[in-house]
């Protein structure tokens, strides 16, 4: 897909499955919203194709696609009722009245808005103003769901609690979902699958632990989540395992077929790095803390400049203080991750532009 010199879909490929919850993320800009823009037939690609149920999409309508489409932007009717909202698309395709009563108190029910059914948008919250929304999708009778940051403009408390019954509605209904999000929690807490994009390409997919706890590709690893990256060089290979020089120090990780003297990136999360003041590891001192609820993250430097990031439980009794010396350790050569140095470099490989 181009426009103009800007390249927004890159020989993108992929195939979603019947009744598949997907979840597409990436950084601003990477392409998420023109992919379902494309499959929706809001705009056009400029070469390829998109198949619903196997049948090419050029030449049919987007009313004719059988597409439910969710927008952040709430766009219910400002002038009719909750009741309105969710028969205007059966009202507009002449749907029996019968059918229209009917289906429109099932979404009623299954949207939880059968006591506002009355209200108008402007009577309604964030949340259930969404749900009508989601509601007026479902009633069209549509299998396949297109949400473009269906809960971005919500309240957190009120975007958790809706991506898990979006999530049920899926599942109850037999629906087929690609869900935008710029939200990496909400996209590993309901998805089947992840879709990771980067400058217009998929870079990866894969289930939600794969994508966290083991992707393929370095930029997966520091996009999702948190990690720290420790450039290093290979020493010595001792299949199956291989000893990388990181600063001054020496880290045992697994090889993957990795050679002597070859560049690398080691990542470990910052869950899996522990801060005390007894055991061996690397002497540091405290530089920064974040108090972040269930958990303090601490960001720990040697002597030598290097920094690594640890998260430990808040209700941990000990409680550190910046400038305290501290002893780092990584619990297990389990939890780190061996990628090859980028050829156009960390910094760029990274990068959210």
């Amino acid at each position: 897909m181009i426009y103009g010199n800007i390249i927004a879909l890159d020989n993108v490929t992929l195939r979603i499955e019947d009744k598949e919850y997907v979840c597409v993320i990436g950084p601003s800009g990477c392409g998420k919203s023109t992919l379902i823009k494309c499959i929706a037939g809001i705009i056009h690609p400029t070469k390829g194709s998109v198949l619903i149920d196997g049948l090419p999409m050029e030449r049919v309508s987007i009313e004719d696609r059988g597409i439910g489409y969710v927008f952040q932007d709430i766009a219910l009717f400002p002038h009719l009722t909750v009741r309105q909202n969710l028969s205007y698309g059966l009202s507009v395709r002449n749907a029996p009245p019968t059918t229209i009563t009917n289906v429109t108190n099932e979404m009623l029910d299954l949207v939880s808005m059968r006591e506002r059914s009355t209200s108008y948008p402007n009577e309604l919250s964030g949340g259930a103003q969404q749900k009508v929304a989601v509601g007026r999708a479902v009633a069209t009778g549509s299998h396949l769901f297109l949400l473009d940051e269906p809960l971005g403009a919500l309240d957190a408390l009120v975007r958790t609690e809706l991506r898990y019954e979006l999530r049920k509605l899926a599942q109850d209904l037999g629906l087929t979902v690609i869900h935008v999000t710029h939200d990496q929690e909400e996209a590993l807490s309901i998805a089947d699958r992840v879709i990771v994009m980067k400058r217009g390409k998929i870079v990866e997919i894969g289930k939600p632990t794969d994508i966290y706890h083991s992707p393929e590709q370095l930029f997966t690893e520091n996009f999702v989540g948190e990690t720290n990256l420790l450039e290093g060089t290979i020493v010595e290979v001792h299949d199956p395992v291989c000893s990388v020089k990181v600063g001054r120090h020496l880290i045992n990780v697994k090889a993957h077929g990795k050679r002597a003297d070859q560049r690398v990136v080691i990542t470990i999360r910052p869950e899996f790095v522990s801060i005390n003041e007894s055991t061996q590891g690397w002497n540091c001192r405290i530089k920064e803390i974040t108090y972040l609820g269930g958990i303090t993250q601490y960001v720990a430097r040697d002597e030598y400049g290097l920094e690594l990031v640890a998260q430990q439980p808040s209700s941990n009794s000990h409680r550190f203080r910046v400038d305290d010396k501290v002893i780092v350790s990584i619990q297990s050569t389990e939890h780190m991750l061996l990628f090859d140095y980028p050829v156009e470099g960390l910094e760029k490989e990274t990068s959210l532009e």
